[in-house]
């Protein structure tokens, strides 16, 4: 990508309930004249719920059994369902501003699992694309670790502002996932297999999320100082 910005990466002091917004306000208000804004971060503990998830009958206790597991419940602008993710995780907001967001949504969907299969095979990771039947949030553009383990996910928001393109790349941890999916799922009437979920790591022993960070960022394209995200 050229004349993108990157902001800096790390979570905002209001903490999930902050970062999970900050995409779509970007997308929303802008960030200067940049067309083109990136943020890559790892998380803190983050249940992040679709809003098709809070018409379930079972949301109220899927939110409790989250919180429950230690991760603090949002709910995000993108669609999908519920995906988790933590310090553990590598999650990346691709914002674009253009009035033709609604052409092209199935390309960027194969274009970035394309690039992130890639970045995690440049360690040695069987990452294929596709969906294991059973993994949370399902989706044909999952990136999957030698089709058993779910390690990346995505979802856009699509506006007439632009398009918010977030992935969140599962480096280690892949256990600590497990429980807040388990139970949450249960409360939201979702088939869930728990041992879909995995981590780069599993592929790649020692893998850390530093290592996985400066691959992404260099697989955008992206140099450059960061700059802070806009205050709220």
């Amino acid at each position: 990508m050229s004349d993108v910005v990157l902001l800096a990466g790390d979570p905002l002091p209001g903490g999930p309930e902050h970062d999970v917004v900050l995409g779509q306000r970007l997308l929303r208000e802008g960030f200067g004249a940049a067309r083109e804004v990136l943020r890559v971060y790892s998380p803190a503990p983050t249940a992040a719920f679709s809003r098709r998830d809070t018409l379930r009958p079972g949301y109220a206790g899927a939110v409790e059994a989250v919180r429950a597991s230690g991760f603090v419940p949002v709910v995000r602008p993108q669609g999908g369902s519920l995906a988790v993710y933590h310090p553990g995780s590598v999650v990346v907001d691709h914002v674009h501003r253009t009035p033709d967001a609604a052409d092209g949504t199935a390309e960027r969907f194969r274009r970035f699992a394309a690039l992130h299969a890639a970045v995690l095979s440049g360690f040695g990771i069987d990452a294929r694309i596709g969906a294991v039947p059973g993994e949370y949030c399902p989706g044909d553009y999952s990136v999957n670790l030698a089709g058993t383990r779910k390690i990346v996910g995505s979802a856009q928001r699509v506006t007439r502002d632009g398009w918010l393109f977030s992935s969140v790349v599962q480096v280690t941890g892949a256990a600590l996932l497990r429980e807040p999916l388990v139970a949450a799922y249960a409360a939201l009437g979702y088939d869930f297999d728990p041992a879909t979920a995995g981590a780069a790591e599993d592929g790649a022993p020692g893998l850390t999320v530093e290592a996985v960070t400066a691959a992404l960022l260099s697989a955008y394209g992206v140099t450059g100082v960061a700059q802070p995200p806009p205050e709220w």
